[in-house]
């Protein structure tokens, strides 16, 4: 271990990989490309402005989200670094309606890479944290271009997942299924170095996170929860809660990983017709991977999320993860009460966060 005595992202997918005698390697080589994604980004959203990265791309995504030069690019990169290599059959991205399967003249391999290629683009013009989330499924056919309906696989069955954060340091935070360990950039060696291993979510916290200017569209059991944080010590839980919101999900997910806390972007009243608004496949799935094997909880509010089938690859859903003891108070709420007995008498109508009559 050369790097003052740490691990580098090589050396531990390597003794993973030991770890495992019948491993081919593809999968650490699919981890190896997404790092290499992942840094050439890091130096794009590094020089910013000085790069002609800022700005709108003038042209809107799946979701009918107006796409950043940035995310356009970082698609690209993803695309460029794990098309050749015979590692995967096919992909999944945030940025394009149908899967990308690699050119005819590359080899198609055993997994699945799907991935947000970055994540809380809108921060990028205000110079805010953002990220590159990914996840991986084994193909259920390997060798051959893969279909539609072989990515909607449930969280349970992903082998791995992680994100690069961009922030005033670079880091990749992975799990294989065996912990959550975060690995810091190395500027001048190019290397990814192994600067926080096993990390572990606290049970309890005193933090949250979510969009207070939604609260007139929250069901009953979120209002519940927030109203008795924002109560306070003199309210039902006897503590003071600080109150968090950077709307960057990566931002928040290594925020919570690295001193515990709970994030909510629960389902909703704005867009009835919508079960949530963060992606199943490629966001929701791989942060609850990370956090659970971080020792923390992760679900829809009611439900754990990694069990969800999905039902369409862009399946949007609601998401509340972090320490253990808040997610699953949040999931009692939802299980208690008739959904639309809750009187909050701090979002009524003379409310902190009052509702228009």
């Amino acid at each position: 271990m050369p790097i003052a005595g740490k691990a580098t992202l090589t050396q531990y997918i390597i003794e993973e990989r030991r770890r495992h005698p019948g491993a081919t390697g593809a999968l650490n080589a699919v981890i190896t490309d997404v790092s290499l994604a992942c840094k050439a980004i890091s130096r794009k959203v590094a020089h910013g402005a000085l790069a002609d990265m800022l700005g709108s791309a003038t042209s809107r995504n799946v979701q009918g989200e107006e796409q950043k030069t940035l995310d356009v690019l970082s698609n690209d990169m993803f695309l460029r670094t794990n098309e050749w290599g015979g590692h995967v059959a096919g992909m999944v991205s945030e940025e394009m309606e149908a899967p990308y399967v690699p050119p005819q003249q590359s080899p198609r391999g055993k997994y699945l890479l799907l991935f947000d290629p970055l994540d809380g683009s809108s921060n990028i013009d205000v110079n805010v944290a953002v990220g590159s989330i990914f996840s991986i499924l084994r193909a259920p056919t390997a060798d051959r271009d893969a279909r539609p309906e072989d990515f909607l696989q449930p969280g349970t069955q992903q082998v791995g997942a992680g994100y690069a954060i961009y922030g005033p340091s670079t880091m990749l935070v992975l799990t294989l299924g065996n912990g959550t360990h975060a690995f810091t950039l190395d500027p001048q060696l190019g290397e990814w170095v192994l600067s926080h291993p096993n990390l572990r979510i606290p049970a309890r916290t005193s933090e949250f996170a979510i969009n207070a200017s939604n609260s007139r569209f929250w069901e009953p059991a979120v209002k519940r929860y927030v109203d008795e944080c924002l109560a306070g010590r003199e309210g039902p839980r006897g503590i003071d809660f600080n109150m968090r919101w950077i709307a960057s999900l990566v931002a928040e997910t290594h925020r919570i990983l690295m001193r515990g806390g709970v994030f909510m972007y629960p389902r909703d009243s704005k867009e009835a017709g919508r079960a949530g608004r963060l992606r199943l496949l490629y966001e929701a799935c791989p942060i609850s991977f990370l956090i659970e094997q971080a020792g923390g909880m992760a679900s829809t509010g009611r439900r754990r999320l990694m069990t969800v089938e999905p039902e369409a690859i862009h399946q949007r859903i609601g998401l509340v993860f972090g320490s253990s003891d808040e997610v699953a108070r949040v999931e009692a709420y939802h299980a208690e009460a008739p959904q639309d007995t809750y009187h909050a008498p701090l979002f009524g109508k003379r409310g902190l966060f009052a509702t228009a009559a």
